[in-house]
């Protein structure tokens, strides 16, 4: 144990969760402090109507280092893993069409057109060079596929990752191996291949999981072991500093309900949204709360439903599907939970999940609960023959849902780190830095944990 150092984590999503226990697993004293009633951030799972619904991640996948903290946290037993060959769809033109999960598939696919399907059986053959300029999702799907692949495969799919705008999203910043296996191979599916690790081969990418009472599991799990550790209904009013150098401390002003209160720590973890995070360090350093502030975030409204089996003339059997803008629907895309993972409903009862908005609509979030459910209403019914209404319909408005990796946004990033090295004991972790998805926070959050260990005691 390293005695009197404390470390003072802010922001009780999965980053900081993740980040605290690691830390608390390691020795390090630390508190944790959530503003909300509740842990879990965006992660929100909510039992209504008979249905169990997800109000943000409407599941994860298992990658080496999610699974390790859930075998940690003890709720191994209640994992579920999705059927790897639940078959996606994409709507085109109207109507469903399985999407082809491998570049073998996609040449034999009937969604395509022989055009696109010879630009992807011809890419490993025709050796190219990134650009020496930042370029969008979009622009290099087009150079290296055409525009049918960045419409119907490519665009959709940011949407359901980022809720983002292909034209904007920066390659470098979202999928960067794919830039890397260009400049290396000069051909991203010769990349894939050749980079692709020996465990993946055996056994494929990572499960697509849940738990029997939804992604909260984990959150729930990961406070309940944090303990006297975790406070919430804390909400830091201001963040100062102390000192200098390795004598540096930091002065934390909570707020609890109509009482404040300062807390002293050694090292702070800023693990709130970007937003928050630069008004949490503004006071500190304004050029890093400027570059903070920089992080564009999309707004998102996510409509869950239930209907009974028979009201809905199409089959549900599968993941769901993505929906290209092109199709002039507001629908970004819709999960079929109940055919994803067990427990979502009673026999003869379906659930499905849709999500509006994103960074291509963000005005729509704007409109009422009820305006919202009635347009992804009318829309999953032409697609999948659904008559009548849903016994049971919830709706989430989330103003910032996801944050926006833009052109320019991997120098936003060097400089939160330069910020970061500039202000010793000040640390940052959060789905702004290397991805928004669960896996990705988490090991950021190890990472930042580990760093913590080693500025407390640089000797080891």
């Amino acid at each position: 144990m390293f005695d009197s150092q404390q470390v003072v984590v802010v922001g009780g999503g999965i980053s900081g969760l993740a980040c605290a226990f690691h830390l608390m697993q390691i020795g390090v004293p630390v508190t944790l402090l959530e503003a909300a009633d509740r842990v879990g951030g965006m992660i929100g799972t909510v039992e209504k109507d008979g249905l169990l619904l997800e109000s943000g991640p409407q599941s994860f996948q298992g990658t080496d280092s999610l699974l390790k903290l859930i075998r940690q946290v003890g709720i191994e037993d209640q994992l579920l893993t999705a059927d790897p060959r639940a078959p996606r769809y994409v709507l085109m033109r109207g109507k469903l069409h399985e999407i082809p999960m491998s570049p073998r598939a996609l040449l034999t696919s009937s969604l395509l057109t022989p055009g696109s399907r010879w630009k992807i059986a011809s890419e490993p053959f025709r050796k190219t060079r990134p650009p020496l300029k930042e370029e969008s999702v979009a622009d290099f799907v087009r150079r290296k596929f055409g525009h049918e692949i960045l419409e119907y495969l490519v665009a959709p799919f940011v949407s359901g990752v980022y809720a983002g705008d292909p034209e904007k999203l920066s390659l470098r910043a979202a999928f960067p191996t794919l830039e890397e296996w260009e400049r290396e191979y000069g051909s991203v599916l010769r990349g894939a291949m050749k980079s692709r690790p020996a465990n993946e081969k055996r056994s494929g990418p990572p499960p697509l999981c849940s738990f029997r009472r939804g992604v909260a599991t984990l959150s729930r799990a990961l406070g309940d072991k944090l303990g006297k550790n975790l406070r919430t209904r804390a909400r830091v009013v201001a963040l100062h500093r102390t000192g200098q150098a390795s004598a540096c401390r930091y002065e934390i002003r909570v707020a609890t309900g109509q009482d404040e209160e300062t807390i002293s720590a050694q090292a702070v973890v800023a693990a709130a949204p970007a937003y928050a995070a630069a008004h949490l360090v503004s006071a500190i350093s304004p050029p890093l709360a400027h570059s903070l502030s920089g992080i564009a975030h999309a707004p998102v409204a996510v409509v869950a439903a239930g209907y009974y089996a028979r009201q809905i003339g199409y089959s549900t059997e599968g993941f769901g599907f993505l929906v290209p803008r092109s199709e002039k629907n507001h629908n970004l895309g819709t999960v079929w939970n109940s055919s994803l993972f067990a427990g979502r409903c009673r026999d003869g009862m379906v659930v499905m999940t849709s999500f509006v908005g994103g960074a291509t609509e963000p005005e729509i979030v704007e409109k009422s609960e009820e305006e919202i459910a009635s347009i992804i209403q009318a829309e999953n019914a032409r697609v999948l023959q659904i008559t009548g209404t849903p016994f049971a319909t919830t709706v989430w408005r989330h103003p910032k849902a996801l944050p926006q990796y833009n052109l320019g946004h991997g120098h936003i990033v060097e400089a939160i780190r330069d910020g970061e090295r500039a202000n010793p004991g000040l640390f940052f972790a959060g789905n702004y830095l290397e991805g928004p998805a669960l896996g990705k926070c988490v090991d950021v959050a190890n990472q930042t944990a580990e760093a913590v260990r080693r500025y407390l005691h640089p000797s080891g």
